[in-house]
């Protein structure tokens, strides 16, 4: 029989994966939260954060922490954070990992090849897990095959806790709050601001990217095994964009955003219509992509992606040479600090909706707002966001839904404080315009 999730664990947060690239900004993170919040990081708020960091190397982890202690000037890190050696192909060193803590950060991937391990050894061992997965394949499959186990063991899964989809997917949930009415469309306009060095992704996304494409299909044949009925179109049809079009909402050029934030969305509305009865919102996500020269570059470097991720060549090619193919978009280096120093980003979200009183059924929408998410560099936003989503996990537990399962951000923290956790760290919430309501 699986561990129940206790407090007499020796840690509230294990960060599985903490010497690779977004691990690191996580292993940072925790350490700041868990020395600002004496006495109330741990379970209940009671106690103070304990924690560990665990992966293959521990040569690894120990030159992370190190590295950790040194920017952050705690040489405590060096000695006083525990090391967990565990490995997704060892079965036995994840189930060991599991055992010893309330919630495991998952920061291994792309996740479609290293995730379900993990998701399968937590819920074994009664550990709640939490990733920052932007691969809809993955998220959408763990949701189907073990969201049902989870329930009956009394575990959380919540996926996409990073910047693919806590700034979409709570800023939706956002917006509903803000607006005095029914809510029933939402643009949103994703803008990044760099520094003179520029900005860059890391290796690990754009082979997120690369796998994600080339299996295109199998996402379209798993949406169909959930069954689920099309969620009911409320208030007026929605003009369609163009794919690309010059959007005066961030004066740049503009394309349909390719990550998993429409899908994430999608599922926390739904799960919302389901549970709650609440409307659901029709949601079309941006990106800008700034002038003419970029978009002659995202189109040719887009046409060649395209060709080449339907071969298994064409796939090894992208992934062994990603600087190239992205025309440095992406290296195996990732962004340098001063790079992610400079970054920031900003998601602007529209919506339109019926005012109160006003029947959805009747007419033109005769409500708008206009709210924005605000942060620094996505790495940065990732790290806070997974921390904090954490955070709130183990202190608001009992306001999480049911009792278990698998869950989106929005959909497992629809009732706690984590919008408002994310707005004293990373991300400000604001409502730019609230314009109604013409007769």
């Amino acid at each position: 029989m699986a561990a129940a999730v206790t407090s007499s664990r020796p840690y509230h947060v294990i960060i599985f994966g903490a010497s690779g690239f977004s691990g690191q900004f996580v292993v940072e993170e925790v350490a700041r939260y868990a020395a600002g919040s004496p006495g109330g990081g741990g379970a209940g708020g009671s106690a103070p954060l304990k924690w560990a960091v665990a992966g293959r190397s521990r040569q690894r982890l120990e030159d992370v922490l190190k590295r950790a202690a040194e920017r952050l000037s705690m040489p405590e890190l060096r000695t006083d954070i525990e090391i967990i050696v565990a490995d997704v192909s060892i079965e036995e060193s994840l189930d060991l990992m599991c055992q010893q803590g309330l919630v495991i950060l998952n920061c291994v991937g792309p996740y479609r090849f290293y995730g379900e391990p993990v998701v399968k050894a937590c819920i074994a061992n009664g550990a709640h897990y939490i990733d920052i997965s932007g691969e809809p394949q993955f998220l959408e499959r763990m949701q189907l095959e073990y969201h049902t186990e989870a329930l009956d063991k009394g575990v959380y899964v919540i996926g996409s806790c990073g910047f693919d989809s806590i700034p979409a997917d709570l800023g939706i949930l956002y917006m509903q709050k803000q607006f005095k009415g029914t809510l029933t469309a939402v643009e949103s306009f994703l803008k990044f601001t760099c520094g003179p060095e520029g900005s860059s992704g890391h290796d690990a996304t754009w082979q997120s990217a690369v796998y994600s494409f080339a299996d295109s299909r199998s996402l379209r044949q798993l949406r169909r095994k959930f069954g689920h009925k099309p969620l009911p179109v409320v208030g007026a049809k929605v003009k369609q964009r163009s794919f690309l079009f010059f959007s005066k909402e961030i004066d740049q050029y503009t394309i349909p955003f390719m990550g998993s934030d429409h899908s994430v969305v999608k599922r926390t509305q739904r799960f919302l219509y389901e549970e709650d009865q609440q409307s659901p919102v029709r949601y079309s996500p941006y990106v800008g992509v700034g002038g003419l020269f970029s978009v002659v570059k995202i189109f040719c470097g887009g046409l060649v992606f395209w060709l080449m991720v339907k071969f298994s060549l064409g796939r090894k090619l992208l992934t062994s040479f990603p600087s190239f193919f992205s025309f440095g978009l992406f290296t195996k280096s990732g962004p340098t600090m001063k790079q992610i120093e400079d970054t920031c980003c900003s998601m602007t979200f529209y919506g339109e909706g019926y005012s109160e009183g006003s029947d959805p059924a009747q007419g033109q929408p005769n409500a708008k707002i206009c709210t924005q998410v605000t942060g620094a560099d996505g790495y940065v936003i990732t790290a806070s966001a997974m921390v904090q989503a954490a955070v709130t996990l183990l202190n608001e537990l009992h306001s999480l839904p049911r009792r278990g399962g698998v869950y989106t951000p929005g959909a497992a923290f629809y009732k706690t404080s984590l919008i408002e956790r994310l707005n004293n760290h990373s991300l400000k919430f604001s409502v730019k315009a609230n314009i109604s309501h013409s007769k």
